[in-house]
């Protein structure tokens, strides 16, 4: 049926599966979940195409499933890049304003000097979020335009990825049928989603644990200060119990969701699982409690390595908002009590929020990044509506009118 509101899609491409969300934007500016559809997928590994044909399909039968939900036909989406290859620095610019008001020009031009940074030729930069602008020695400014003062510094958080893997998404989803918008960070996407803007403010690390990667991003005083991606997740997890317990891979998955647990001493000494063995013709009794024996120490690795990172971020003082965590594998029971054991930190899991329609339907982690590139859309149509309709002065009217153009522009990229 044909719709007057605007249409967004977001899809995230992860190892185990394709997850595509479907929102509508009304007229008042909500944003509403009209169509969910996830699709099984081979195609992909630790966030790397390995398999486009595969990969390809994953998306039109996750498209298709959205599609029919939400009643329309997608034709546009914006999409998730995960995986190792991706790299994060902090970086400024610096510029001359002569003692006088900050314009759009001296914006355009700090951020470009910001961005003049030598990358390997087999690179991109695929976000550069601004974190504060400085006026002198006034920090901690979000509008310059306007302000007085002799320089204008701008920080900001760079994150760039390999072309051919950037390219070989893209071209996953043009082949499904569909014209890539933009592509996104998954720890970004995912941080809009679950992050509230305390958790900003006090500080807080996102782990989005999906199946063939962890994404973290840390933030400080309320913008992004680092991220990074972690070359382990689920599968990992699955890969121990299908060795462990001498099963196929599947049934190793199948009992992990089923009977999973993080922490031992949550399970009792007298709780068994049936497990169907390679070779046995019917299954085998096991104690639960050796299950989560292989899971544990799987986990200890996954957040000993958060907190490595966390390290090496220099922000590990400063994290008052604790740990947030989200992703498929988050789901799991225990998780969250044996990363507050490891870690000396609150730790919780992060549900997406903040949007009507179909909530309850995307109320999981395993949604996060999905969901995070839908309201990414939503914000930047939310500026180009009020732009639409007056509510922000026009290039061309005066030296500070071309700030707000370029404001819908870093909309895109600001989490």
């Amino acid at each position: 049926m044909p719709r007057n509101d605007k249409i967004i899609a977001g899809l995230d491409v992860g190892t185990h599966k394709v997850v595509a969300v479907v929102g509508e934007v009304k007229g008042d500016g909500s944003l509403d979940i009209i169509g969910v559809g996830t699709a099984a997928s081979n195609g992909i590994k630790k966030g790397v195409v390995v398999n486009v044909t595969e990969t390809m399909e994953a998306i039109q039968r996750a498209i298709h499933e959205a599609e029919t939900m939400a009643g329309c036909t997608v034709v546009a989406v914006y999409v998730t890049v995960s995986g190792a290859h991706l790299r994060s620095f902090n970086n400024r610019g610096v510029v001359a304003v002569q003692n006088r008001e900050v314009t759009e020009a001296d914006v355009d031009r700090v951020l470009d000097n910001a961005k003049a940074v030598q990358i390997p030729a087999d690179r991109q930069i695929i976000h550069t979020v601004p974190q504060e602008f400085v006026v002198d020695d006034n920090d901690g400014i979000v509008h310059p335009i306007g302000i007085s003062g002799q320089r204008l510094q701008v920080n900001v958080h760079i994150l760039t990825a390999l072309n051919a893997s950037v390219q070989n998404v893209v071209q996953c989803a043009e082949r499904a049928g569909l014209h890539v918008l933009k592509t996104s960070a998954e720890p970004l996407a995912s941080a809009r989603a679950v992050l509230e803007d305390d958790d900003k403010e006090l500080g807080v690390v996102l782990a989005d644990i999906g199946a063939g990667t962890t994404d973290i991003a840390i933030y400080h005083n309320g913008f992004i200060v680092h991220s990074a991606v972690l070359p382990v997740g689920g599968d990992h997890i699955t890969n121990d119990i299908a060795v462990g317990l001498r099963t196929p891979k599947a049934e190793a998955e199948r009992i992990k969701l089923l009977h999973g647990c993080a922490q031992s001493t949550m399970v009792g000494d007298d709780e068994t699982i049936e497990v169907a063995c390679v070779g046995a013709r019917e299954g085998v009794v096991r104690k639960r409690q050796l299950l989560c024996d292989i899971i544990e120490p799987r986990m200890e690795e996954v957040f000993r390595l958060i907190e490595r990172e966390i390290q090496a971020s220099n922000f590990q003082d400063v994290i008052g908002s604790g740990l947030v965590l989200t992703g498929g594998s988050s789901l799991m029971p225990g998780v969250a009590e044996l990363g507050e054991e490891l870690l000396g930190m609150p730790v919780r899991i992060g549900y997406p929020k903040k949007v009507g329609g179909l909530r309850e339907m995307v109320h999981s982690p395993v949604f996060s990044a999905a969901l995070g590139l839908v309201m990414q859309g939503a914000a930047e149509e939310a500026e180009l509506a009020r732009k639409a309709d007056g509510k922000l002065l026009r290039r061309g009217q005066g030296n500070k009118n071309g700030w707000f153009d370029r404001l819908v522009g870093w909309v895109r990229d600001v989490v």
